[in-house]
């Protein structure tokens, strides 16, 4: 393939999953925020939870489409770029997104139509369980895609069968419960969660800087508060499990975010600034708190973190048995009798995936070269520099969401949020940062997997679909064209009926209820 077509098909898919990506967090928070405020309307009988409920379910509505809209299409490009890993891999991989359509996303959409048309036709218990259901698949969805890209990640529960030359799954069981999809999915819907809160923080804290709606503001930005703390706390916490379960699967990595280029003694420490340098493989102006890092990814004081540098070693070795595993594969396509031949397959065949690096550099990896294996070993290498910055632009917010939620929390408990311009100030500005940290860690995650479409098994150059770069130029820009419009299409709506407020948006009826200063 051209090498230009793939690397197009790249920023394509990357492209396109980033701009899904701002919607999927919203729809995650805002599910679970307007489930909790009709909870509390049904509890206690009060219309303005009822108003509060419809009005953010108005911009999760609009948010819920958009996403539905941008999410579409990147399964489309399975089919498109990357046949070749729908292929090899999909009978693991189709399987999942399959069980993500049928059981999550129609259970979502089914009742995102009954949430909003069901208001006067429902009961309100049947209307609160209605509401929940479409929170409950906003969460399922999520979790069934993170299964699949938990199982990229960590590929168990499968493995390759050289009669048909596909991957196959083994285990539903293995594959489901995979400790990288555990810790994935609560950091990733906690990380929603936090999104949601803060959005109506921020939208809340707009309408109490203008003096508007104070009643309506007041509650949401306690619900938000509370809520969001919490969340902002498990994100934290479960992204320690998730640097955990990280060490165990994916050693380059976290040794590529860490930038550590040799293995240090145990425990290692974490750096907290340093300026990577690839080329020299050494960080510069870098320091260090001792033992951080060991203690949080390893959980002992002996175990030992192996370095960039060590690790490419290793990846030698594996792509040289896998050299070997390649070389056997294509005798037994030969002959399929050969015992000898297949006893020698079954001994390398947990390598084969790395001697596939070789493709990149000869038509005949059973016959590489050294310097031909060298270049491979140095492919397991990831973008160092890029992972190092983003994995810590994203801590740095994740540790200002804590801040920022105790602050409101504290306000919230002693009844001064109406009363705290700077907070409110602080809330509005606050706005993008959920998602720009969203971003990050969505690189950390899929950039630092690289070479591999399928860690271990499947390296991304082999994934892509054999066309020519011309051809990838079109989609790339029609899906620019059609992807930014319906941003600015989300952003006028959302900004439309931030501005019309509670009252026009929900009708006259709703007036004294929501510009209600009191609780």
């Amino acid at each position: 393939m051209d090498l230009s077509a793939l690397e197009l098909s790249r920023l394509q898919f990357g492209m396109t999953a980033l701009y899904h990506f701002l919607f999927v967090p919203l729809t995650l928070g805002l599910s679970l925020i307007i489930a909790i405020m009709e909870s509390v309307y049904v509890m206690t009988n009060k219309e303005i939870w009822r108003d509060m409920t419809r009005f953010w379910g108005i911009l999760f509505g609009i948010n819920f489409a958009m996403g539905v809209a941008t999410g579409v299409p990147l399964e489309f490009q399975f089919g498109m770029n990357w046949a070749y890993y729908s292929h090899y891999v999909g009978d693991v991989f189709g399987s999942l997104l399959a069980m993500e359509g049928l059981i999550a996303f129609f259970l979502e959409a089914t009742f995102v139509g009954l949430f909003f048309f069901g208001w006067n036709r429902l009961s309100k218990l049947q209307h609160l369980i209605v509401t929940w259901l479409v929170a409950i698949g906003s969460n399922l969805s999520a979790l069934w895609i993170l299964i699949a890209n938990a199982w990229m990640q960590n590929p168990i529960g499968s493995h390759f069968n050289p009669e048909t030359m596909r991957m196959e799954m083994t285990s539903f069981y293995d594959v489901f419960f995979n400790p990288v999809a555990q810790s994935k999915f609560v950091h990733t819907v906690s990380a929603g969660y936090v999104t949601g809160a803060i959005f109506v923080m921020g939208i809340s804290a707009f309408y109490m800087l203008r003096g508007r709606y104070m009643a309506f503001a007041k509650r949401s930005m306690v619900v938000a508060a509370s809520f969001g703390l919490a969340s902002a706390l498990s994100v934290v916490v479960l992204g320690d499990e998730s640097g955990y379960t990280m060490t165990e699967h994916q050693k380059m990595k976290i040794a590529a975010i860490e930038a550590m280029w040799q293995t240090e003694p145990a425990p290692a420490g974490l750096a907290i600034f340093g300026w990577p340098d690839v080329k020299a493989q050494k960080t510069y102006y870098e320091i260090k708190v001792p033992w951080v890092l060991g203690l949080i990814a390893t959980r002992s004081l002996s175990q030992q973190m192996p370095g960039i540098q060590e690790l490419v070693r290793h990846g030698k070795v594996r792509i040289k048995n896998g050299a070997i595993a390649y070389g056997a594969l294509e005798k037994l396509r030969k002959n399929r009798l050969d015992k000898e031949t297949w006893h020698l397959f079954q001994q390398h065949q947990n390598d084969l995936g790395y001697g596939l690096l070789l493709k990149k550099y000869t038509a005949y990896p059973q016959r590489a070269s050294i310097h031909e294996i060298e270049q491979a070993a140095q492919d397991l290498v990831p973008n160092v520099f890029c992972l190092f910055w983003s994995f810590r632009l994203m801590v740095g917010f994740g540790l200002y969401f804590i801040l920022f939620f105790t602050i409101a929390f504290i306000l919230a408990s002693r009844d001064r949020l109406e009363k705290s311009r700077w907070f409110q100030k602080m809330a509005v500005l606050s706005l993008p940062f959920p998602w720009i940290a969203a971003e990050l860690g969505w690189i950390v995650a899929e950039h630092g997997r690289q070479p591999w479409t399928v860690d271990g098994v499947l390296p991304t150059f082999l994934s892509a679909t054999d066309i020519q770069a011309s051809a990838v130029w079109t989609t790339f820009l029609a899906f620019i064209t059609f992807y930014t419009v319906l941003l600015i299409v989300d952003l006028k709506l959302m900004i439309k009926y931030i501005r019309l407020g509670p009252v026009k948006a929900l009708g006259p009826q709703s007036f004294g209820r929501v510009t209600d200063a009191g609780l």
